[in-house]
């Protein structure tokens, strides 16, 4: 893959950062260094604005340090966040998605090449994202206005440590946290030069990731500096480098393929043969034998000899898996520079900048051509066709869409696979002051801070098809021929006696084209916060915090012109932009209730209220209430309740777009005039909707209408949390254990107004079992006359209701250190007892605990544990992750035939009778990372030198037949292949 060149843009916004940054570097060659600086202020702890050590246990925060990024052994924030056992399904370079996912219904595009981060099972939209405690930009996809931070636009190289708060946090930081907050704390205080270099890639040679970061920091009298240049590049894996991801469908070759396939498939009705064109009894379907010339067509025997064809079956559909990408290519440049100037002991001004660009690729099968009466995209394709005339038409009979005309699905593989490239830049400036000052004997701390940062996003789409094209190569040859450029096109020769297809360079040239998407993020933000204490207790201080805060978002979506025409093949959308500004107001109290000197001892009383005007929809009041009791010196226990909101973003409140998702039609195969009139509810209920004898779903994908809405309202949750800390005293500074700290954290998560668009297949199914075409979930769902979706709305609306709980648990010890060295152990784990996904007439979603669903599991269990041994200058470490087992639906548009996946033994838990209700279980999985590393004094500075292999007992991910691509759970497993590497860091 030749790598695209970077705009000469980029080149001069490298140029403005460095030169923003350059006073920072001035006079320092005469700057005296001196040891790191004290914090003006004390402690600010995640999920509160008021600083003191006393609040780092009054909400669930998990932190990693940079010494436990390092031990993940990989390069990305992204990474490392998903393997958190509180996470979920998120984007990452697993998910091959450009091609295969179309638009989702809410506006906010793809996402293609980014990571995120989810919490509790409650989607990245649901997540905050904070730098240094400011809110991050979130992504520009290119294909729509996302609502998520894209973690690929933070080099970890910068990250001194990650605080994750897994509690709601609407009243201390207003919208999307409502699944929690995740805030990286970048570095700062550092004296010297990094040099890190890392290197991996997987057994089979594939997946190269190297990694480069150079950091230099330094403390000059009042002047604190930092620069950081990072690059990062990883190759690609192709699926069909991996058995498990050759096949759409693990196990059935290519019997769960596309109908669109290179030798072509042909639907229609020859009145010659039967003039009435019945859709119960008269339609043929033909696909063209393999090893053809010029194909032939007898109308007295079409589907044997003399004619070159036979009727489709499912050896002929097409198995487009190993054209994926398993692990998607990404390069990544960034630079980042941070200074401090300590104007007075009691007063200072910081800058902060960063840059990063990124291209990354996804690759997907060559593009289908579907055109015909039953395309199914409610668009030009359906209406395209084919008169007698045609020089390449072998039926000799005029092929009319909605009339004779079904479908005619090819797949050119002459036109080599479709890439998706995509260019993102991110820039983020920010400064401010911050300070303190002493009134009435009390010290106060305040910071003013404003930032601007922008999320830009090009993607370049190769080998799409102009469909307006398309339909004068497949017209009136005098209309063709009299168009420049035209040359009849030849969609009935396959791939020829040769093998190397029928479809020359010149007919693709007139047909293919090159789209250009384009989309951005913005946000301005501007804040004041003031924290102290207020007055005195008899049993201490009322402290508090309290702020303003102003944010201005902006985005847009620029599709192609073509796609918005509506002349795509691949898909239409609509131009999008939008924009609202949003107001705050705060405040924070920690109240002491009881001392020490009481009887039942500490107890404190915290409480938050936040009030959000917002431009979209108006005002909004959150809050959240805790009380913190330590009975004993070493128990903690603590509990939480907040209330929370998610405002609707720019691209659910104005995006419109198209979204081929996977939905298998119930009426499948589920009409038959043989066995005699309506056998099963299910055959009555789909003859109501118009559905012929021997209908079949002819591709699994169907192309739903999705898109935003103006009127949407801010979703709204309570979250609760009940916990404890324990850390007994009687194992302190014993032989055997240094010290040992233990939590356990309840929580629950209830989201009402969640913005959604219906689960498609779930109102497909509601549609079908009314048993009338009529009825309000049949409302925007329609069929041709051959029983084929053509047409199927599904917007978004506040209609969703979420409710998950569920137990944290946390383990940390370790020993002193002995002759032989010292060990220790860290253990986190994640039990979902609950998880409940609803619209607004109680209609459950297929997400459960448990379940695999829609690409995402959702396990019972999850857990880490971490073992660490060092002994002088070795360090040895070795992790388990587990993941719970889950079950899935085993159950596809192939039901009730041989070949249905329970008639092929593939489901654990098969139901022969209703082969719908069969189940199969994605076994639990267990991960086993392990890493060395070595300390050494080169003379010219510290060296530590690391090497590990993630995965290296080579545990494969479960199987999964529900999943779309790639034959498993991206969202939740690992790629396939153990994963080694090296790493080296310098500090001199």
């Amino acid at each position: 893959m030749s790598k695209p060149s970077l705009a000469n843009s980029r080149s001069s916004r490298v140029i403005l950062l460095l030169l923003s940054l350059g006073f920072a570097m001035a006079g320092t060659a005469s700057a005296q260094s001196s040891d790191d600086a004290t914090p003006l202020t004390p402690l600010e702890v995640t999920g509160s604005r008021i600083k003191g050590t006393d609040m780092q246990t009054q909400v669930p925060v998990y932190v990693l340090d940079r010494e436990a990024l390092e031990r993940t052994g990989v390069e990305s924030i992204g990474e490392v966040l998903q393997q958190l056992t509180a996470g979920g399904k998120a984007l990452n370079a697993k998910f091959n998605s450009s091609g295969n996912f179309g638009f989702p219904a809410d506006g906010g595009g793809i996402g293609a090449g980014s990571s995120q981060v989810d919490l509790r099972h409650l989607e990245p939209k649901r997540v905050l994202v904070l730098v240094d405690g400011v809110r991050w930009v979130n992504e520009a996809s290119a294909s729509g206005i996302g609502g998520a931070v894209d973690l690929n636009t933070i080099p970890l190289a910068i990250v001194d440590r990650i605080e994750v708060l897994e509690d709601g946090a609407s009243a201390i930081y207003g919208s999307d946290a409502i699944a929690g907050v995740v805030n990286i704390i970048t570095r700062r205080n550092f004296n010297g030069r990094e040099l890190s270099l890392y290197g991996g890639q997987y057994q089979q040679g594939d997946g190269r990731t190297l990694q480069g970061d150079l950091t230099w920091g330094g403390n000059f009298d009042r002047l604190h500096v930092l620069i950081t240049g990072s690059y990062f590049d990883q190759q690609s894996i192709k699926s069909s480098d991996r058995e498990q991801s050759r096949f759409p469908v693990p196990g059935t070759g290519v019997t769960r393929g596309s109908s669109g396939t290179p030798q072509g498939r042909f639907i229609f009705c020859d009145r010659n043969r039967t003039p009435d064109c019945n859709p119960d009894t008269d339609f043929l379907d033909l696909a063209l034998n393999n090893g053809t010339g010029t194909p032939v067509y007898d109308p007295n025997s079409p589907n044997a000899p003399p004619s070159t064809y036979h009727d489709f079956g499912l050896s002929d559909r097409f198995n487009f898996a190993p054209f994926n990408l398993l692990l998607t290519p990404s390069e990544r440049y960034s630079l980042f520079g941070s200074t401090r100037l300590d104007v007075t002991d009691n007063f200072n001004w910081y800058v902060k900048a960063l840059y990063n660009t990124r291209t990354s690729v996804n690759q997907a099968a060559p593009e289908p051509i579907f055109i015909g009466g039953d395309a199914g995209t409610g668009g030009i394709a359906d209406t395209i066709s084919i008169p007698a005339n045609h020089p390449f038409n072998p039926f000799g009979i005029d092929l009319i869409a909605g009339d004779n005309f079904s479908l005619i699905g090819r797949r050119p593989l002459e036109g080599g696979p479709r890439i998706f490239t995509q260019e993102v830049d991110t820039v983020y400036v920010a400064s401010g002051f911050q300070g303190n000052f002493e009134l009435w004997d009390r010290r106060y701390y305040w910071d003013l801070n404003g930032a601007t940062s922008k999320n830009e996003a090009k993607q370049v789409f190769l080998n799409g098809y102009n469909l307006r094209n398309l339909q004068v190569a497949l017209g009136d040859p005098a209309v063709c021929a009299a168009t420049p450029g035209c040359t009849p096109l030849n969609l009935f020769g396959g791939q020829g006696a040769n093998g190397t297809g029928t479809i020359t360079s010149q007919m693709l040239d007139y047909v293919r084209i090159i789209t250009n998407d384009a989309s951005e993020n913005s946000l301005s933000l501007a804040s004041a916060n003031l924290s102290g204490e207020l007055f005195d207790l008899p049993t201490g201080p009322i402290a508090f915090a309290t702020g303003l805060e102003f944010r201005n978002y902006k985005g847009r979506f620029d599709p192609d012109p073509v796609r918005t025409r509506g002349d795509s093949q691949d898909s239409r959308a609509i131009p999008t932009s939008g924009s609202y500004s949003v107001k705050e107001a705060y405040g924070e109290l920690n109240i002491p209730v009881l001392d020490e000197t009481n009887l039942l001892r500490k107890l404190d009383f915290s409480a938050a209220l936040r009030y959000s005007d917002y431009s979209s929809f108006g005002s909004q009041i959150t809050d959240k209430f805790g009380l913190r009791w330590q009975p004993f010196e070493d128990v903690v226990l603590r509990g939480t309740r907040s209330s929370g909101f998610r405002a609707p973003f720019i691209g659910e409140l104005f995006g419109l777009a198209q979204f081929g998702a996977p939905i298998t039609d119930p009426c499948s195969n589920a009409v038959d005039d043989a066995d005699g009139p309506d056998t099963t509810p299910l055959e009555t209920n789909c003859r109501a909707q118009g559905v012929p004898s021997g209908y079949e779903q002819i591709n699994p994908q169907i192309t739903t209408n999705t898109g935003g809405n103006p009127n949407l309202k801010p979703e709204t949750s309570q979250s609760y949390t009940v916990g404890m800390l324990y850390s007994p005293n009687w194992a302190e500074e014993l032989a055997w254990s240094e010290r040992l700290d233990l939590s356990a954290t309840y929580y629950n998560h209830e989201i009402k107004n969640a913005i959604r668009a219906p689960d498609a297949q779930t109102r497909l199914n509601d549609c079908v079992n009314s048993g009338s075409g009529g009825s309000s979930a049949c409302t925007g769902i329609t069929r041709t006359a051959n029983g084929q979706i053509n047409r199927f709305d599904n917007l978004l609306a506040n209609i969703g209701q979420f409710e998950t709980s569920g137990w944290d648990f946390k383990l940390n010890w370790s020993a002193p250190a002995q002759t032989w060295g010292r060990i220790g152990a860290a253990l986190q784990g994640t039990l979902v007892t609950n998880y409940r996904v609803r619209d607004d007439q109680g209609t459950l979603f297929p997400q459960r605990e448990g379940v695999e669903a829609n690409d995402g599991a959702i396990p019972e269990l999850q857990s880490n544990l971490q073992l660490s041994y060092a002994i002088s200058k070795l360090t040895a470490d070795w992790t388990l992750r587990y993941i719970g087992a889950v079950t899935e639906s085993c159950s596809d548009f192939r039901d009730d035939t041989a070949l249905s996946l329970t008639n092929l033994g593939l489901c654990s838990e098969p139901d022969a009778a209703n082969n719908s209700q069969s189940r199969n279980e994605l076994p639990a999985t267990v991960y086993n990372d392990v890493q060395l590393g070595w300390l050494m004094d080169t003379g010219f500075g510290e060296l530590k030198l690391s090497a590990g292999i993630n995965n290296v007992l080579d545990q494969d991910p479960p199987a999964c037949v529900s999943c779309s691509l790639n034959g498993y759970d991206a969202g939740t497993y690992e790629a396939p292949g153990q994963f080694g590497y090296l790493q080296a860091k310098l500090g001199f």
